[in-house]
């Protein structure tokens, strides 16, 4: 075994014992079989440490193998570190901002028959730095330490039964630091040399559907590809499908922006990392009315960032259904068919900008190269009042980028993402901006804990970095927290970065084969939209 990782292991399990000494936690570390990876061999790249990804102690062996798909298109391969002896499977019960909570709850547990024991999160939110007392940001209650998943899994269940809230969770995915192993797929794009395209693509070609990354790849005959922006995927929170944040294709847009969140922005030569913003009004002589969104289910709004007095909030919060009980949605043939039935109003309007019908109900057709207003509550009122057979609307979508209008002329093609996780070269996660913060468990589990992750960058010379981090597999990749998935963009040269949807939904496509181990199976799951690399 190397020196450093006798080192490692010695520091570990003193940090454990003062843990122990100091009531933090109760369980001994446990001891799995020895790790095979950390006898293989190192590559080229573990040797020039400079260039190593900086995940983990700078001596982990690394890896690298690369092929050039076409010119300017490159996909590279890293493995880095091994999995440790000392990361564990565990049980966690609850998260509280609140030491006496925490410990007040370990008790209890300790009389139900329970091994419990707290975990301390250190790090916090991003933006948070400087406002929030100094010392640990929450604990985590915690029962059990075991080698195996199943008997984690086990505990968990009686758990449940008792009435706790328990989940599985591997300590080796909580933040802290770790040898790994990680697995990271990178796709290189030099857009100078590359003489095809980088462009998005829904699935199956339309909303309300969901597709595997593969098979979007396929439909396109595409050279590459990863997973997209955030979607819709219950009926429970919307319309299955609608991208959860701005999505434009061929300067068409067709879903709304969640507020200042950063997306991936691509046009035929350039792409670019932009916070974005859009406003929607439909205009007729004499009236105009603010549209709220396109392509999705009235009065939901995934993610929130919306106009229109969205309750409980018009500022963007990750994974939560905001509520409008007056909208107007704007309904386009991408959509595919007819819009949502339901009370309300509709207008239906033709290919040349003229209302052929008005209707009291929601529900209707769409006309190809025409659309629908759909509106709920006051809106409907409006509709009814305002709008007539025979008048001529439009809707005018204006699109911002950092602020600045963008030219959709140019055709481009937007990804929506979040949050920012570098700027000018810098680390600038924006973890708070855009709504990846707004609880002390959500910002834990969806922050701090290592998960798989998609990601962008851009580079100062214009190369495009599309990267897949597998995850939630401890023998094979821990996956990344928001600040690793920062570094390992910086490491790999990109002056800007952002979080594309990642977790189950991770997958990169290469000649027609995933290539990256999705944590929700071989051919990963079906998601809403895809970034392909096409020839």
């Amino acid at each position: 075994m190397r020196r450093w990782s006798l080192l490692r292991m010695t520091v570990t399990a003193t940090a454990v014992l003062l843990m122990t000494a100091a009531g933090l936690t109760t369980s001994p570390p446990v001891t799995p079989a020895p790790a095979a990876a950390a006898e293989q061999t190192s590559g080229p790249a573990a040797a020039q440490h400079r260039s190593s990804l900086p995940l983990g102690h700078r001596w982990l062996p690394e890896t690298r193998s690369s092929r050039r798909l076409a010119p300017g298109v490159t996909y590279t391969r890293i493995e880095r570190g091994f999995r440790p002896r000392w990361e564990a499977f565990t049980v966690d019960v609850a998260l509280t901002r609140s030491w006496q909570e925490a410990a007040a709850l370990r008790r209890i547990l300790r009389r139900g028959g329970y091994a419990a024991w707290i975990e301390v999160v250190q790090q916090q939110p991003s933006q948070t730095r400087g406002l929030l007392p100094r010392g640990p940001f929450a604990f985590i209650v915690r029962a059990g330490r075991f080698v195996e998943r199943a008997d984690a899994d086990a505990l968990a269940g009686r758990l449940q039964a008792d009435g706790y809230d328990a989940s599985t969770q591997y300590t080796g995915e909580d933040g802290d630091p770790t040898t790994g192993p990680w697995v990271i797929h990178v796709l290189e794009i030099d857009p100078s040399r590359f003489a095809g395209t980088v462009a998005p693509a829904l699935a199956s070609g339309h909303i309300t559907s969901l597709e595997s990354v593969l098979g979007i790849a396929g439909r396109a005959d595409a050279l590459a590809a990863v997973n997209g922006g955030f979607y819709v995927f219950s009926e429970e929170i919307g319309t299955v499908g609608d991208l959860a944040g701005v999505s434009m294709l061929d300067g068409a847009l067709l879903s709304e922006a969640v507020d200042g969140r950063t997306s991936l922005l691509l046009s035929d030569d350039t792409a670019r990392i932009a916070a974005v913003e859009t406003t929607l009004v439909a205009e007729l002589p004499g009236s105009a009315r603010l549209v709220d969104g396109f392509n999705r289910k009235p009065g939901l709004i995934r993610s929130c960032g919306g106009d229109g007095g969205d309750q409980p909030t018009e500022e963007p919060k990750h994974d939560f259904d905001c509520t409008d009980d007056s909208e107007l949605i704007m309904f386009t043939p991408v959509f595919d068919g007819a819009t949502e039935p339901g009370a309300g109003a509709e207008a239906i309007i033709s290919a040349d900008g003229e209302v052929t019908a008005v209707s009291g109900e929601r529900g209707h057709a769409i006309p190809e190269g025409g659309f629908v207003l759909s509106a709920t509550g006051q809106d409907a009122a409006w509709l009814l009042d305002d709008v007539s057979v025979g008048d001529p609307i439009d809707v005018v979508a204006q699109v911002y980028a950092d602020g600045r209008r963008v030219d959709a002329e140019r055709e481009l093609g937007m990804v929506n993402g979040g949050p920012q996780l570098v700027t000018h070269g810098k680390r600038r996660i924006a973890d708070v901006a855009e709504g990846f913060a707004w609880s002390p468990t959500f910002f834990y589990y969806f922050s701090v804990h290592r998960n798989p992750r998609t990601l962008a960058g851009t580079t100062r010379d214009g190369r495009l970095l599309l990267v897949a981090a597998d995850g939630r597999a401890p023998e094979h990749s821990v996956g990344l927290s928001f600040r690793e998935s920062a570094a390992v963009l910086q490491a790999l040269g990109a002056r800007e970065g952002v979080n594309l949807d990642g977790g189950g939904s991770t997958q990169m496509v290469i000649d027609g084969e995933v290539v990256n181990r999705p944590s929700s199976g071989p051919q990963g799951r079906p998601v809403g939209d895809a970034v392909l690399v096409l020839p």
